[in-house]
């Protein structure tokens, strides 16, 4: 938080963006908001290249994230990490509902999931390989966090074609994928990589295997959907 306090933190995140928004439109920027100091007729550079930043709304859940998110119009990207995706289709749901409230065009928005990601050739070697890092990360965080040490069981558990953890053969991951679009109509599916304890040429075939095989079997499959 660079020295400011916790408990303002949503003021802060809503003031920051704000001013985020107000950069983007407008070279030229005079700003003023209560967590910082005045902004008077300064110009901020150097520019994006194209028009303006593709500005996204990270939330891993809270309902004010959504309605946030929607009521702006920007596109939002949710991290489901945890728990059953299904779960996530009020959060996605609230979002809509406020962009389409707001007057957004539902049919322009950007919407994308973001989930822990490992591909190997078949599943038992991509759970296997994965899994020492997986644990490791689950536990760094969990003894923070107060939680009991996660088992090979619950893992497992996560690796169930309608769990969060996207980790498994090039078949599997993309029926995983094409499952999730069926809940949510995302635009964007965002691979989170956690390589910890795997080899680097082993995380640069699961990124091989993502690119030449699951990205093209999805849009073959999404092509064939909407033309059915």
């Amino acid at each position: 938080m660079f020295g400011f306090s916790l408990s303002d933190y949503d003021q802060l995140y809503i003031e920051k963006l704000q001013m985020l928004l107000e950069i983007n439109d407008n070279e030229i920027l005079t700003w003023k908001g209560k967590h910082r100091a005045p902004v008077t007729n300064r110009g901020v550079y150097p520019r994006p290249y194209q028009a303006s930043l593709p500005i996204w709304i990270a939330a891993g859940g809270t309902p004010a994230s959504a309605v946030r998110a929607g009521k702006l119009g920007l596109p939002l990207i949710v991290a489901i990490l945890g728990g059953r995706p299904a779960q996530f289709v009020p959060f996605m749901n609230l979002y809509k509902k406020a962009a389409e409230e707001a007057g957004h065009d539902l049919s322009k928005l950007q919407f994308g999931i973001n989930s822990q990601l490992y591909i190997a050739e078949d599943s038992e070697q991509a759970a296997d390989e994965f899994w020492p890092s997986y644990e490791a990360l689950m536990n760094r965080v969990g003894l923070d966090r107060g939680w009991q040490p996660i088992t090979r069981e619950q893992f497992e558990y996560l690796r169930l074609p309608d769990g969060p953890l996207f980790v498994g053969s090039v078949k599997e991951v993309t029926e995983k994928i094409l499952y999730q679009h069926q809940l949510f109509s995302h635009t964007r599916f965002l691979g989170q990589l956690v390589k910890g304890y795997i080899e680097p040429e082993k995380v640069l075939r699961c990124i091989e295997l993502f690119g030449t095989r699951v990205a093209p079997a999805v849009r073959e499959a999404l092509g064939k959907r909407q033309t059915s």
